[in-house]
């Protein structure tokens, strides 16, 4: 079966009305494109897709529904693409453009003009073709009307959105669209020709009769949608396929030499890896000589080999225990055994990402590939900001594609003076922009990439083609609120329903949660999540943990040993005043040392900073937070590393850790910095962000016994604070952290906590334990997000209103979750008709775009300037590397390298601005600073974004806000009197 005969059958055989029946035209230059040669495009492009592009994985998937197989899986795909625009064999569509609707009126397909068919917007083409194609399957074929939606609907959602139900009969009842009275005969001899020719060419003919009764499941009909959208993109490129309507080149050269100018990577060919756990980890993660693997770690690569099929793993060990490598080893196992194409790490944030972004980058230097020499990987940073990370710059060739809405709208343009990349690793220049760069084989992201896989929005499926032929893993899985979650657990039943394998890590799971995650996964979600063979699940107390799930088989659980590291911290209630902050490190740190202050809000943070400056001179105050530059965060990131990292990052990047030091940060340091400090004092959090403050504290050996330490602080100490009062029943949170986590979860927290803490003059009290972990983790985290009551018996009518009002709010959240969450995976057979219905539209990495899978208020970024005294507009003078003080002009266009500098200082506005009237008013006012130059394409870096001027200071005022920004302390917002 070939495809390629297609274009020779069309040329010989189809009648003068067929051929001049168009599908593409280009305004400016009027060439055209016949609907045929556009059918046999891509059918041919498909064709390659599977072949050379499309992991085994997904192959598999749709094979499995096919009665032939694999070999029915390719036909059916190709056909699909072939026949997806055959809606433009209609009036509605055909006439738009009246000099080749005249040439088809010549021959006998009569129409009125365009402006004779108000009501044409109730015929796109794809809903036109879904119902042609449903037509000659019922008429020609004998299909159940019923039956043929399962196929009809790839053609009719191939521009993003399937069609609905009231949309299809909308157009039944407008059957002029579709042929004109009077010409239907015509009409209808060359939709069917057209449709026979290609069934024909594609091979399909003397299959549909077995495809009657085949009952398509929903990911299936997903995935074909999307292979289609993908192969439409490509054919409708002009640059790639030239439009000429008298198809004098021969096909095979024309596929030949537009798939060799797409040079479109493939994807990766797992190797499944053999011998002992400790040769892999040293051959993919540069581990020393005679390094000995975590428990975890050797476990996670046991268990992924061990399963009866790739499936879900979820993996709870302590922080530094090296739950990424394991995570990617297993992988690695699962890609080998399951066909995956490649791997998605999902994250928490932007900076999050980009630190693992280059560890993905080192494991995959040492992956090795059946098809190793063959050709590049594709990667991708899959988030807003991905363009300014200098590491993911530095694999770019190629400009940005960026596709219309009929997928012939790209910028693209083949160099062919371009040298393909000596590197492995690419990020290729078809697989950017917002709807395509997640096709890429290896992609690091926000976990907001795959949370849009459970947003109703345009072009979904895309989205599930991008995650169904990968493995992905899920770092930071307790960071999730309820909202988020509500997205993450119908995305990982979509994942269960691909059969994608699944890797989640987090250092402190609810066994509840644990136990909802392994649910969705197996698709019990919307049935009974509660089923016995998952109650074992949400039982299990051992630590560290491993359970795995395949659909169709009992979970199962592992506890692998721990791997003897350990820390005993010594918890101390300390009052929430400033001087007493002050007074507390003067004394803990007159023998040097460094310590970490957390605060749950910037305004706290900025705080206790001022306050610590004014009483330690002699010691270095620094703060961390995300009210900073892009730059700015990302030199504070790395200043942190080199000063309190693990001890050979230290040697590496400088030599000596600081003598004395406080670093005043909110909650940026949680999550994957692996910082270490000797002494803590943080605001009281929800029990899982305490433990990983902890983590922090006396996180890696420092000398024989920490004998490297100061001799004060060789023993673990964390002050608790951010209460009002102490002796309150129960001690009530402050305010800001109550607005930040809610004061349910917060008095948990302190109810586990309460019988480790001691008082100031007590410190090391006999008969108070300290926290020891890893050992508490599991036991403190289970018995704060467990039901049962904890804490003093006088504590609990204040307790029990807060868990009213908490479970008010998670209940609203989980309401508002609903509005545009994607359905389940439904039953076979049941069409994607109305599958995105009342969705949000286009959906991307935009601040507004992530609100919709996150429960946050809406803000606003901006890009941040100087005005100099002489009335120059700089960039802000503190950037290093030649980047601080460039002028910038306002009547032209900033240089591409000033205007990247410009695009790297974006900052968000903070919390004061999320209420409507003020967000308002400080976009009018931010708007005033608009410079017509930069909205312009030759400065893309600037088109659209919103710029912040302060002045010679760095001060200026913003909708009632004073507004003061430094190098030191970031964003500081001051309000009114």
């Amino acid at each position: 079966m070939s495809i390629g005969d297609f274009p020779e059958l069309q040329a010989a055989c189809l009648s003068k009305q067929a051929r001049a029946v168009w599908a593409k035209h280009d305004r400016d230059t009027e060439g055209w494109l016949p609907l045929w040669r556009h059918m046999a495009d891509s059918g041919l492009v498909a064709g390659l897709l599977w072949d050379e592009w499309l992991p085994g994985q997904v192959r598999r998937l749709i094979a499995t529904a096919l009665p032939g197989g694999m070999d029915d899986a390719r036909r059916l795909a190709v056909w699909l693409a072939a026949v997806h625009d055959i809606g433009k064999a209609a009036p509605a569509f055909a006439c738009q453009v009246e000099a080749l609707a005249v040439a088809m009126r010549d021959e006998g397909l009569a129409m009125p003009g365009e402006k004779r068919m108000p009501d044409r917007r109730l015929g796109p083409h794809g809903l036109a073709g879904q119902l042609l194609l449903q037509e000659w399957l019922t008429e020609h074929h004998g299909w159940a009307r019923r039956a043929t939606a399962q196929l009809a609907v790839v053609v009719g959602g191939h521009h993003g959105v399937p069609p609905s139900h009231s949309d299809i009969s909308e157009l039944r009842r407008h059957p002029a669209l579709l042929r004109t009275p009077g010409a239907e005969d015509a009409w209808r001899a060359v939709q069917d020709e057209l449709l026979d020719a290609a069934a024909l060419a594609c091979g399909v003919g003397d299959r549909l009769a077995d495809w009657r009764d085949v009952q398509l499941p929903q990911p299936v009909q997903v995935l074909l949608t999307a292979l289609v959208i993908v192969a439409d993109w490509i054919a409708s490129n002009p640059d790639l396929f030239p439009y000429f309507p008298d198809g004098l080149a021969g096909q095979e050269r024309r596929i030949e030499s537009a798939w060799r100018a797409l040079d479109l990577p493939g994807p990766w060919t797992a190797v499944e890896p053999v011998g002992a756990p400790a040769d892999l980890f040293a051959a993919r993660f540069d581990l020393p000589p005679g390094a000995r693997l975590r428990p975890v770690q050797e476990e996670a690569v046991r268990l992924a080999r061990a399963m009866p099929a790739p499936g879900l793993m979820v993996i709870e060990a302590p922080m530094g225990e090296g739950k990424t490598e394991a995570a990617l080893a297993a992988a690695e196992v699962f890609a080998a055994r399951s066909g995956a194409g490649g791997c998605f790490v999902a994250l928490p944030t932007m900076a999050t990402g980009n630190a693992m972004f280059p560890r993905l980058l080192r494991w995959l230097d040492h992956l090795p590939d059946e098809h190793a020499g063959t050709g590049a990987h594709s990667v991708f940073l899959a988030h807003s900001k991905a363009a300014l990370n200098e590491q993911y710059a530095g694999l770019m060739r190629g400009p940005v594609a960026d596709i219309g809405r009929d997928g012939g709208g790209s910028e693209w343009h083949h160099r062919a003076d371009t040298p393909a990349a000596s590197a492995e690793l690419v990020a290729h220049h078809w697989l950017r922009g917002r709807k395509k760069g997640m096709l890429s084989s290896f992609a690091v992201g926000t976990i907001d990439q795959l949370l849009f896989a459970g947003l109703k929005s345009r072009h979904l499926a895309l989205r599930h083609l991008a995650v169904a032929g990968k493995v992905v893993v899920i770092d930071e899985a307790h960071a999730y609120d309820t909202y988020m979650n509500a997205y993450l657990d119908r995305v990982l039943s979509w994942l269960g329903a691909y059969r994608v394998p699944v890797v989640i890590l987090s250092a402190t799971l609810p066994a509840a949660r644990r136990r909802e995650l392994a649910a969705a996964y197996a698709g019990l979600a919307d049935a009974d999540p509660h089923a016995a063979e998952y109650a074992p699940i949400a039982e299990a107390r051992g630590y560290p943990l491993i359970t795995t799930v395949v659909r169709g088989a009992e979970p199962a659980i592992s506890c692998p040993t721990a791997s003897g590291r350990g820390t005993e911290v010594t918890l101390v209630r300390l009052s929430d005043d400033l001087d007493r902050l002050a007074d507390l490190l003067a004394d803990e740190l007159a023998g040097g040392g460094c310590a970490l202050v957390v605060r749950n809000t910037v305004d706290r943070a900025h705080a206790a900073a001022a306050r610590l400056r004014e009483s330690l001179p002699d010691t270095q105050v620094r703060i961390a937070h995300a009210r900073f530059l892009d730059l700015d965060r990302a030199d504070n990131d790395a200043r942190l590393l080199a000063d309190f990292g693990p001890p050979a990052t230290v040697a590496a990047m400088k030599g000596e850790r600081p003598e004395r030091c406080v670093v005043v940060a909110t909650q940026v340091a949680e999550q994957s910095l692996d910082v270490d400090f000797d002494l803590m004092v943080t605001d009281l959090a929800p029990i899982d962000l305490m433990l990983q403050r902890m983590g922090r504290l006396h996180r890696h050996e420092r000398g024989e016994g920490q004998l490297g330490r100061p001799a004060r602080l060789r023993a673990a100490r964390c002050y608790v604070t951010g209460v009002d009062d102490w002796n309150g029943r129960p001690p009530m949170p402050v305010r800001g952290s109550r607005r930040v986590y809610q004061t349910y979860p917060l008095l948990r927290s302190l109810a586990v906590l309460d019988p480790y803490l001691t008082d100031l003059t007590e410190t090391g009290a006999a008969g108070v334990p300290p926290v020891r972990l890893p050992d508490a983790i599991s036991p403190l985290v289970q018995d704060a997000y467990g039901s049962e009551p904890v804490g003093p018996d006088e504590w609990h009518t204040e307790t029990e209103k807060a868990r009213r009002a908490y479970r008010h709010h998670r209940a609203d959240q989980a309401d508002r979750a609903q509005a545009f969450l994607l359905n389940g995976s439904g039953r076979d057979g049941s069409a994607l008709v109305g599958w995105v219905d009342a969705g949000v539209g286009d959906v991307d990495d935009s601040r507004r775009g992530r609100a919709q899978v996150r429960d946050s208020k809406d803000t606003v970024e901006v890009l941040v300037v100087q005005r100099r005294a002489d009335g120059a507009l700089v960039t802000v003078p503190w950037l290093t590397e030649g980047r601080g003080g460039i002028e910038l002009p306002t009547e032209t266009a900033p240089p591409p390298r000033s205007a990247r500098v410009v695009a790297s200082c974006g900052l968000r506005l903070p919390w004061q601005f999320e209420r409507s009237s003020v967000l308002d008013r400080a976009i009018a006012e931010l708007e005033a600073n608009y410079f017509p130059a930069w909205q312009t394409k030759e400065s893309h870096w600037l088109a659209g974004e919103l710029v912040l001027v302060l002045d010679s200071d760095c001060h200026t005022r913003l909708a009632g806000f004073q507004l003061d920004y430094s190098r030191s302390d970031g964003l500081k917002v001051i309000a009114d009197d």
